[in-house]
This record gives C-alpha cells, structure tokens and sequence, in this order.
C-alpha cells in the first residue's frame, strides 16, 4: 500500500507540472519579464536575472515554497495580475475567485502592484522621455518600462516610502499617472492605521482597555476625505448600451432625441466604452437586446457598464416603440451578478430619459419628456435591484415631467454629457457629477419661466467611480 502511494504522489506531482508546462507554452516573452519584476522581493534577485522563461520562474516558487500542487494561488494572483485570467483554469481557480481572495492571500506588495500599474500606463515615447530625464544617471542599456522602474528601485531612487522621483517624472511626462501614486499612497496609509496584530503581541494587550476600538478607526477611515475606488484598469472600460426611441405607434414622436443620442454615443466612446445603439425598440427586440447585452463576453475584460434609455415613460417603468411598458427594475435585473456574472462587483450605471408626452402644455420649443405628475410617486430606490454596485440615473423626481427641446435635446441629458466633459478631467467621482448635473437642471425654466426639473439618482455602489482622464481630454 505504501508503495502504491507514494506511486500515486508521483502521478499526481507529473500531472501538476505537465499543467505548469501548459501555462509555460501559452506565455510570452513579455510575459516572463512582467512575472519575474512581481517576484521581485519574494525570489532572490540572482535567481530572477537568470530565469529566461515561465518555467524557470515557477521552479524558483516551489523552491521558495510559494508554489505548490497544494497551495497555487500565487502563481494565480500573478497571472491574475499580468492579464492571463484564461489560463487561472489549470490552476482550478476563476477570476472572480482570485479577486475574492486577493485581499487575503495576496502576496504582492502594494508597491509592486504600484510599479506594474505604472509600467502599463507607460508607452514607448513616455519611456523615452523619462530616460532622457535622468539620462545621467542610467546605464546606455535598451529598456521597457518595467526595466526602467526595476532599475530605479535598484538604485534606491524609489522605494515604497519615497515615489518622489516617480511622482515628478509622471508630472512632467505621464501626468494621469499621479492619480496611481495617489490611490497607492491612501491604501498604504490604510494598512498603516489598521496594521495586523501577531499572537504574541496580541497577547500583550490583553486585559488592557483599548484605546481606540476597531468600530472607532473603521468610523475614523469612512470620514477621511479619499475612499477606495472602483477598479478602472482592465483591458478595456466596458460597453454603453443606447436605446433611443424616436417613433410610437399613438404617443407623440420625440423630436430632438438624436441629440442626445448622438452627445451620449460621443462622451463613452470618449470615455473608453464600446457604444452600441438601437433605435426604436419594441418590447420583443428589447427583450433580445438585454439578452445579447447580459451574456456578451466583453463584459469580463471591461471596468464598468453604461445603460442608456431615450424614451416615453411612466412612473418606474419605460415604454417601448410599440408602446408596451416595462418597468425598470426589470430591465435593470438582467444585469446581477447571479443573470451576468462578468459584471460582478463592478460598476453598472443606468441613466434613463423617460418621458411621458402631450399631458402637459409647454411651449413650442420644449415638451414633456418625464413622468405623469397626476399619479402617485414611487420611491426611485424601488427600481433598483436589492444588489451591490448598481446606479439609476433619472432625469426627474419620481411623478414629475422632464423637458427635452425638440432640437436640442433633453435638459437632463444635454446636461450630464457636458459635465462628464468638463469634470471626468477634473477627476470627479460620479456622484459629484451628478450633484452637478442637479445643480444646472434644476436652474433652468422654460421660456415662460414656469417650468422646472430636478433630476434625481439611486444607488448602491460600495466605492467611488472615478474615470480615467482620457488622452484627449483637452480635445474634446
């Protein structure tokens, strides 16, 4: 039995390995050089300057005991890291489990994450740049980005205590960057408030009054002026669904929704998102839209999902072009965690135009575009499923009518578009952004001056949102 045992071992070592080669033959070049800089720190330095492929890595983990057939979730944590989430399956991990367990297994530093961020925000004229910068000081030696912020720490210019030198070569060269350095700087800080407590030391305490309780440090954090943010630095930002209706079968047409349409397609797609349009959707397409929207495999590789619907509407619930009314929790439900896995945990944002047609008299150039202010108001938080990570964005208070001008478009939208515009480079959160977008709206009148709007969200999101500046900011 014995023999039969230590056999079967073997098999099981073989079979571990042959998994390891597997992951070996789908990496790259670029790959090996971007797992060798995160083990940095935790695999002798010697060791990582002779490793020339993934193999070679790996062999150095299971000597240092931070890999193993038992335990191999480092080697996941990096290939989490480096973008190759396909390959977590021969380690019979999921993405969503690694981002799970991160904050409890994982090895690599806040630093090192750091460094690697900035080496992907780094491009080849950035790196050019920086060298020339410190030019001095740097060996005449061909570098990426990763080599060059290795070599760095090499020669103590940088450290996790001092980013100095770092902070002034993103201010002169990758400005955008900063906000890395930043977000580092408070989560660092939060470990250091809340530091862990060893055995022996915990015992030291005990039979002592604490001073300052886990619930006072946990309120001391949540009042602090920075919070954790939603993750923006996956492969791409995500899609922006537009639903745009412009013709019912007996409700009046929506003249100037192209406006919007067009405004909302222009600012995501500047933002980063992969727009798709559909105009005028019955209840059967809708139902075929959310169904291709939930189950598109883009969502996986994106940061956040952006829903926008143009339409007629009533109290908590939209029309279709056909003039069938579908509420929004429904809509909104498709989109869970449980119906769209690849959305878990991340940021999906719902900003609904509704409107409601001819039961208001307005002027020529403005019509209602809301809800029937004769019917008794929902709560707004009603329409939002009982989940995490979720936001409604309603051009109006729940049983109130908003305006859209029938060649400029709609108050609440033309509004939000020019905000993202002007405050995504200021690095506003979204929430303050539509503070802002409120303030405007509700300014306005329409030309008699008796008509106002106050435009209104819901939501359960855990963290700030806060969009990446894009390149072009000053651009657009």
């Amino acid at each position: 039995m014995k023999s039969q045992g230590s056999s079967s071992d073997k098999n099981c070592k073989v079979s571990f390995r042959k998994k390891l080669l597997i992951i070996d033959s789908d990496l790259g070049v670029e790959d090996v050089e971007r797992l060798k800089f995160l083990c940095i720190g935790l695999v002798p330095n010697k060791k990582l300057e002779k490793s020339s492929s993934a193999s070679d890595v790996f062999e150095h983990l299971l000597a240092e005991d931070l890999l193993s057939e038992g335990d191999s979730f480092f080697l996941a944590e990096l290939l989490y890291i480096i973008g190759q989430k396909k390959l977590l399956q021969y380690l019979n991990y999921t993405e969503e489990k690694v981002e799970q367990l991160l904050p409890i297994q994982g090895k690599v530093s806040l630093f090192r994450n750091l460094l690697y961020e900035l080496s992907q925000g780094i491009d080849s004229e950035d790196l050019k740049n920086m060298i020339f910068l410190l030019n001095d000081s740097l060996p005449k030696t061909e570098m990426t980005s990763l080599s060059f912020l290795a070599l760095l720490e090499k020669q103590d210019k940088i450290d996790e205590d001092n980013l100095t030198c770092l902070e002034d070569l993103c201010k002169m060269v990758v400005p955008k960057l900063l906000r890395n350095i930043e977000k580092y700087k408070r989560e660092k800080a939060a470990q250091i408030v809340t530091p862990p407590v060893d055995k022996e030391a915990e015992s030291l305490y005990q039979g002592e009054e604490e001073l300052v309780s886990q619930t006072d440090i946990k309120t001391f954090l949540e009042a602090l002026p920075w919070a954790p943010t939603y993750r923006m630095n996956r492969n791409h930002r995500g899609l922006c669904v537009i639903v745009n209706n412009h013709s019912f079968i007996s409700l009046r047409d929506r003249r100037g929704t192209h406006k919007d349409a067009e405004i909302l397609k222009g600012v995501f797609q500047w933002l980063g998102f992969t727009v798709h349009t559909y105009n005028d959707v019955t209840k059967g397409e809708m139902e075929e839209v959310l169904q291709k929207e939930k189950c598109n495999p883009a969502h996986a590789d994106g940061d956040c999902f952006v829903f926008c619907i143009l339409t007629h509407g009533e109290d908590g619930a939209v029309y279709s072009s056909d003039e069938a009314l579908i509420p929004i929790r429904e809509i909104m439900s498709h989109f869970t965690a449980l119906q769209c896995p690849g959305l878990a945990e991340k940021p999906k944002l719902f900003f609904i135009q509704a409107c409601q047609g001819e039961k208001i008299q307005l002027s020529k150039s403005i019509e209602a575009d809301a809800l029937n202010p004769e019917q008794a108001p929902t709560s707004l938080q009603d329409s939002i499923p009982v989940e995490a990570d979720f936001l409604l964005g309603l051009a109006t208070v729940p049983g109130y009518v908003s305006f859209r001008h029938v060649e400029e478009g709609s108050w609440y939208i033309q509004s939000l578009c020019n905000h993202l515009k002007v405050l995504v480079p200021r690095e506003e959160d979204i929430l303050s952004i539509l503070t802002a977008v409120n303030d405007d709206v509700s300014r306005r009148v329409d030309k008699q001056g008796t008509k106002k709007q106050m435009p209104q969200p819901a939501f359960t999101l855990r963290k700030k949102l806060v969009f990446p500046v894009p390149l072009d900011a000053l651009s657009l």
